[in-house]
């Protein structure tokens, strides 16, 4: 990026750096050297979301991911606050339920499946040796031979993930997000409501992540307490037991009632304070909620610990209702986010977002999906380990059986939209044909070249459609989930089962929509954590998967404190910081360059500077999904407006695209500083055919290497002679006099690096 493969950290750390050329690192001292030229600079920034190993266990976090995207997605509003607290209120109940179901699955698995079930049943114990000390039928009948104790030491599983959740994410908190940005007060022009990436709190989430993080840790125990203690409990009142475990058992309900209650209470209460920087942590009910709930684990293990020589673990755990009331209420949630979203956007209408303002309720929809299906896969595999062909284990509960029942019906809507899509671009690709033979004129003409060029331009058009094909997979996803939920609870049965006496054509359906989804749901989530394994070893997957993680983590954790880390609450201030110190020491100006996520990067960092300095900032962004996805999907924050706005705080502003970029594309906004901002879409490849300037072919760049294009230098070097006149000369050292020093800052790629 800097055109020299001798380069020097100036600033940072192994994390995130500023780096320059070996020959420009003492620049300051050496002003004459760089009379009228400037010093590039560039931010490096991929260890944040793509530096090791480690990052590819994300993977598993990522319907929390998924969620907290949702909170960010809401439609531009005028007014209506109310309305827009309770939409960030919505995403973060759905968030919660979502902790609840991991956690769920994982009690599913440890205490249904492996201790009730398989523990439970001689046949299935006696295949696995490791069981035998938990089995009724083991050698002396031992003391962890009772249900009650058996579910007691199994609960250590869910306890423990638990536990890790909440030390993931403490962790990631100081490793990641604790950069304080810098202190000032909101200006006048940041209260118009036009972005919130403007306000001096926005980069630093400290309150609500923390509030959430008590709020969900105390869920997952909680939801540990209920799996043990209501079977106990349940026991104890039908068999007519000592009265004081009857009471006991009443008393542990309450309490948990009690703790569901003031968790609900603590997620709804505070949203986030944005205005400024809020570094006061919440008070002792807060703080002390997940030892709390801890406390009540503790003391639920005691009590279903207590000796109960008449109790057989029988059928399944009460599963079927657990899942059943966390389907309902997430499609509740998501049908109330729908209504909200619908009426803020009605308030300020714009076709240009996605979904006409249902983005976020349709991500939302998914996110749900995506740990259902991530909860039923993982107890579909453990089951069919655990019994294989024998048939000794039940197996999960029945929801869990419905909705892999409905994966194949949902996949043949998704084959069907594809091949739509397919069709689509291969009419795009016919109509553009004539377009890059327009574009080339004069040149020889080669169809398989021109097909090739035209068959890029069609693909890269697929991403304008992403809205279509995520609200038509929602709609089906939430259309499929009521369904199954329906046909659990009023049927009890398994699809196959229920079939039973119906035609044979609609048995022989169902049958094969559930064997079809059970294995469909399992290679999934196997498939899922080769893919995780792979990226752990592999550089390279790794990098792909830190392409997701460059817009999934950019947003703060507003939703789901267990979401991955959010990369731009330390780079935002990172740059910032880097901005304002080199024009108050230097006296200078910049040009701000960002390529792809990096200008999405430069423009949240623009926003986070005064008035004044931003006026010292010139913008130059290439590949750049600022409108096409972040103005689209994230219209609140980047929507018109914001863009708008931004456009006439900076000195100026350039954008570059090409019609064969997936990714970037046009700010479609107006110029007034001679000229538009957007520069007419680039010429992709830059010769079509073979030239003195390009004797070999020339390649089609799509999304990368912009700076090959002449435009780049050429757009640069009209910014900085715009500023040129006007920049004041360094203070050289031990003086006052001043010399000439313009900055230009290099921003690259995604996963990259960026400044």
């Amino acid at each position: 990026m800097l055109g020299d493969p001798r380069t020097v950290r100036i600033t940072g750390d192994a994390t995130a750096a500023v780096y320059r050329r070996v020959d420009d690192a003492d620049a300051e001292a050496r002003p004459d050297d760089y009379r009228g030229r400037p010093v590039p600079e560039a931010y490096v920034w991929c260890n944040l979301t793509s530096g090791n190993g480690a990052r590819a266990l994300w993977l598993l976090l990522l319907p929390f991911m998924v969620v907290n995207l949702a909170h960010w997605m809401r439609p531009t509003t005028r007014g209506r606050r109310r309305t827009v607290r309770l939409y960030g209120l919505l995403v973060r109940l759905a968030g919660l339920t979502l902790t609840v179901l991991l956690v769920a699955a994982a009690c599913e698995v440890a205490l249904d499946l492996t201790a009730w079930q398989c523990a439970g049943t001689p046949a299935c114990a006696q295949r696995h040796s490791w069981l035998g000390f938990l089995s009724p039928a083991g050698s002396g009948n031992g003391w962890w031979s009772q249900p009650g104790r058996r579910l007691a030491l199994a609960c250590l599983v869910p306890a423990a993930l638990t536990g890790l959740l909440w030390y993931l994410s403490h962790r990631t908190w100081s490793a990641y997000e604790s950069q304080q940005p810098m202190s000032r007060r909101a200006e006048p022009e940041e209260e118009t409501g036009r972005t919130g990436l403007g306000r001096p709190g926005f980069w630093y989430g400290r309150r609500l992540v923390a509030r959430l993080r008590a709020a969900h840790t105390a869920a997952g125990f909680l939801t540990v307490a209920a799996a043990v203690g209501t079977s106990a409990a349940r026991y104890d009142r039908r068999s007519g037991g000592p009265a004081v475990l009857e009471s006991l058992g009443w008393l542990l309900d309450a309490t948990l009632v009690v703790g569901t209650v003031v968790v609900v209470w603590v997620v709804c209460r505070r949203g986030r304070t944005e205005r400024r920087m809020d570094q006061e942590l919440d008070k002792t009910l807060v703080r002390w909620l997940p030892t709390g709930s801890l406390a009540l684990l503790a003391l639920t293990l005691l009590y279903a610990g207590w000796s109960r020589p008449r109790w057989h673990s029988e059928g399944r755990l009460p599963g079927d209702m657990t899942f059943g009331g966390i389907a309902l209420v997430q499609g509740l949630l998501v049908v109330a986010l729908a209504l909200a979203a619908r009426i803020l956007y009605r308030t300020h209408p714009d076709t240009r977002t996605a979904l006409r303002g249902q983005a976020g309720p349709a991500v939302a929809t998914l996110a749900c999906a995506l740990g259902g299906v991530m909860s039923g896969g993982v107890a579909q595999r453990v089951a069919d380990w655990l019994d294989g062909t024998h048939e000794t284990v039940l197996g999960p509960p029945v929801l869990l059986t419905w909705q892999a029942s409905v994966i194949p019906p949902l996949l043949l809507v998704l084959a069907a939209l594809c091949t739509w899509l397919a069709w689509r671009t291969w009419q795009r690709r016919r109509a553009d044909m004539g377009t890059v033979e327009l574009d080339y004129q004069g040149e020889p003409k080669d169809a398989a070249r021109t097909r090739r060029i035209a068959s890029t331009r069609a693909m890269a058009a697929l991403t304008d459609r992403a809205p279509l094909l995520v609200g038509i997979t929602a709609s089906v996803t939430l259309l499929f989930g009521a369904g199954a939920l329906a046909g659990a609870l009023t049927t009890q049965d398994a699809p196959g089962e229920a079939a039973q006496g119906s035609y044979d054509v609609v048995q022989g359906g169902a049958e094969t929509a559930q064997a079809l989804g059970s294995w469909l749901i399992g290679f999934g989530f196997i498939l899922f954590v080769t893919w995780g394994r792979r990226a752990y070893k592999d550089p390279s997957a790794r990098r792909t998967i830190g392409i997701l993680w460059d817009v999934g983590t950019f947003w703060p954790r507003a939703a789901h404190p267990f979401a991955p880390p959010c990369y731009a609450e330390r780079a935002v201030p990172d740059l910032t910081w880097r901005m304002v110190t080199w024009t108050r020491t230097n006296g200078g100006r910049l040009v701000l360059s960002g390529h792809s996520q990096g200008s999405v990067l430069a423009a949240a960092a623009a926003w986070q500077l005064k008035p004044s300095v931003r006026k010292r900032v010139a913008l130059l962004t290439y590949g750049s999904p600022l409108e096409r996805l972040y103005g689209r999907w994230f219209p609140a924050h980047f929507g018109p407006a914001a863009l708008s706005s931004l456009h006439h705080e900076v000195d100026c502003w350039r954008n570059l695209h090409r019609l064969t970029d997936p990714i970037g594309g046009p700010v479609r906004l107006p110029g007034d500083c001679g000229h538009e901002v957007d520069r007419e879409p680039l010429r992709d490849p830059l010769a079509y055919g073979r030239t003195a300037e390009h004797p070999l072919p020339a390649p089609i760049l799509g999304h990368s290497d912009y700076q090959a294009d002449p435009a780049f230098a050429e757009e640069r070097e009209r910014l900085l002679a715009r500023l040129r006149p006007d920049v004041p000369a360094p203070r050289a050292q031990g003086d006052g006099q001043e010399r000439g020093v313009t900055d230009n800052r290099t921003q690259g790629s995604s996963g990259r690096s960026s400044s």
